[in-house]
């Protein structure tokens, strides 16, 4: 990036520092996340910057006074050395950016090919989801599911909202989840001890503040039911819960967590609106021959991204040969492991398509 392109941001920088002194701005709060989140943003540009220009002013120092003091030279050679280090970071930081990072996500699980321990297996990961939100101070929700005889589930929807004001928020840490976990264990249901393969499926959307897709009332189907889970005293008393329908899809997302049926209702259309996004965007990519992941659409165990073995105490992510015999930690919510290890090698690739050719 040229000097000019980074003075544009560091002017950008110091009018977010402005407007976000001005307490009139924190009366609108989407206004000032958004404001906040892309001043966390340039936040670490400006400190590396500063960092750089600061080695080379005390670099041409260290040479002039080394001429008459010998004892400067070592430490201009150390301040050398840490101009490229400082330039790779600030390169890093300047990457484009996925315009979701910051935003908050809608995950959804579903049980595939395994029956009853498939849906046993959607309930860990569930777990593990919630755990981890939990570990990074996140607010995680249960919109909607639908459990299976033996406590599991066949599928169930999430809700996961960071806290706010981060440059990386949920989607940059979990937008990778998408996809095929197969898992390998003996399951609770077999009797000779027999270790069987089964999966799960990850859905995963980012849910924008701002609403993007517009929907027409007409393409909706909106059915009011009771409550058939967790949810309080009034379960199984009101017609509270709601499915939306989108006709011109198919799609059908239901929510039941909020005791009023508005709140269902609105919270069923944001979800709605996500997958839709989700999917124009995808279809999008695929026209462009964008090379972004994608996620996998049917739990079918051979198309998996990830196994979690148990009798081996292993996860293995099949996209980045991670290994690591720690499962027990994982489904705790320990998943930072893992988690960096697929974001440096997406660094790694968004790197590799700066470089000339």
């Amino acid at each position: 990036m040229d000097s000019s392109s980074l003075r544009g941001l560091l002017d950008e920088y110091a009018e977010l520092e402005e407007q976000l002194g001005d307490p009139s701005v924190h009366a609108d709060q989407a206004r000032a996340r958004k404001l906040g989140r892309r001043y966390a943003e340039l936040a670490p540009v400006v400190k590396t910057l500063g960092e750089l220009d600061a080695v080379r002013s005390d670099l041409a120092a260290a040479k002039e006074l080394a001429a008459e003091d010998p004892a400067f030279a070592a430490e201009a050679e150390e301040l050398a050395e840490r101009i490229p280090r400082l330039e790779n970071r600030l390169t890093e930081l300047l990457l484009p950016r996925d315009p979701y990072d910051g935003a908050d996500v809608v995950m959804e699980i579903k049980s595939g090919e395994g029956g009853e321990e498939s849906a046993l297996f959607a309930g860990d990961l569930l777990r593990m989801y919630l755990r981890y939100a939990e570990r990074k101070g996140w607010k995680a929700e249960v919109l909607d599911a639908t459990e299976s005889d033996l406590g599991g589930y066949k599928d169930v929807t999430v809700s996961i909202k960071g806290r706010g004001g981060e440059a990386d928020g949920v989607w940059a840490r979990l937008k990778f989840e998408g996809g095929v976990h197969r898992v390998q264990r003996v399951p609770a249901t077999e009797s000779q001890g027999r270790i069987h393969t089964s999966a799960a499926g990850v859905l995963i959307y980012p849910e924008p503040e701002e609403v993007e897709v517009e929907l027409d009332p007409n393409d909706l189907r909106i059915d009011v039911f009771r409550s058939s889970g967790p949810g309080g005293q009034s379960v199984n008393t009101t017609d509270s819960a709601v499915r939306v329908t989108h006709l011109p899809t198919g799609i059908v997302v239901s929510c039941q967590n909020e005791k009023s049926q508005i709140q269902n209702r609105a919270r069923a259309i944001r979800v709605l609106q996500a997958r839709l996004q989700a999917m124009a965007e995808e279809e999008a990519a695929a026209k462009a021959a964008d090379a972004r992941r994608s996620q996998v659409r049917t739990v079918d165990r051979s198309e998996r991204v990830r196994t979690y073995n148990y009798p081996e105490n292993r996860i293995s992510d099949h996209r980045v040969n991670y290994k690591a015999y720690n499962l027990d930690q994982v489904l705790d919510g320990d998943l930072s492991g893992v988690l960096d290890s697929l974001a440096d090698a997406d660094r790694e690739e968004r790197l590799a398509a700066t470089q000339p050719a």
